[in-house]
């Protein structure tokens, strides 16, 4: 708290000679405070309004400058995975959603209990209808293990998978739409959302117990970390990252470099 009083003051008292036309070092005013602290504290009484409105202008401006900071530190990770791009594996029989062959790969790391996830499954819907045949979409797993739903919602998912690409998107959809309902009833929810998709429930409850149905999820949350990836939702939008539910918006901006790119 000191230090913190301190570094303000310094700040403060560094105006008041800048205003005069002499500016000392930050190490001479830290040692005049230090030494007659009634400095700081003279200037306060004299004008305790003013004083405050200079903190307080002082913290925005100190805000700014590190949101300012952060935006270029991302802007420039962003620009090395254009030029170095994330490279997620996309096996033959994953489940891909849109034009297969489309320029854009948007893969997604997600948990089906977030509700950060349901709210970025929306904008992923978004952001599909604004490019049609442009994307092709690909849901990754990566439950996180406060959500006790979310591993068995990412089995069910796979195992529809393994009867129709388009009944387990209909059933992703389906979950997070209702994702209060999966968090109240859990398995009897999921079981419900398959046969409501068109799920065969005799061969699901088979595939449910194929341990390889595993592998699957526990591959793509082992790549979600080797990515950095701890949160969710994540995604890599032809390997540029996106870390959180960011709007459409977000999106647009990598993926219309990315297309500005093929046209070259």
């Amino acid at each position: 708290m000191k230090n913190s009083f301190l570094s303000v003051s310094t700040g403060l008292i560094a105006l008041g000679f800048l205003f005069a036309g002499c500016t000392p070092s930050s190490k001479q005013l830290k040692e005049a405070i230090e030494k007659d602290p009634t400095i700081v504290f003279s200037a306060i009484e004299k004008d305790p309004e003013g004083f405050f409105k200079v903190v307080m202008q002082a913290q925005k401006q100190a805000q700014e400058g590190g949101a300012q900071k952060q935006a270029q530190e991302e802007q420039k990770k962003r620009d090395e995975e254009f030029n170095n791009p994330l490279k997620p594996e996309i096996e033959a029989n994953r489940a891909v959603k849109g034009n297969k062959d489309a320029p854009i790969t948007v893969v997604e790391y997600s948990d089906f209990e977030c509700p950060f996830c349901k709210r970025g499954a929306e904008n992923v819907k978004k952001v599909l209808d604004m490019y049609p045949n442009q994307i092709r979409f690909v849901y990754k797993h990566l439950p996180l293990d406060f959500h006790p739903k979310a591993m068995p919602a990412a089995k069910y998912f796979e195992a529809v998978v393994r009867q129709s690409h388009e009944k387990a998107y209909k059933f992703h959809d389906y979950v997070f739409e209702n994702q209060e309902a999966l968090k109240k009833d859990g398995e009897k929810f999921l079981k419900d959302a398959a046969k409501k998709v068109g799920a065969n429930l005799s061969q699901l409850d088979k595939d449910l117990k194929d341990p390889k149905l595993m592998d699957r999820i526990t591959a793509d949350m082992e790549e979600a970390k080797k990515f950095n990836f701890s949160g969710t939702p994540g995604y890599l939008v032809n390997g540029v990252s996106i870390r959180g539910a960011f709007p459409p918006e977000e999106f647009k901006v990598i993926i219309d470099r990315h297309l500005a790119n093929v046209k070259k």
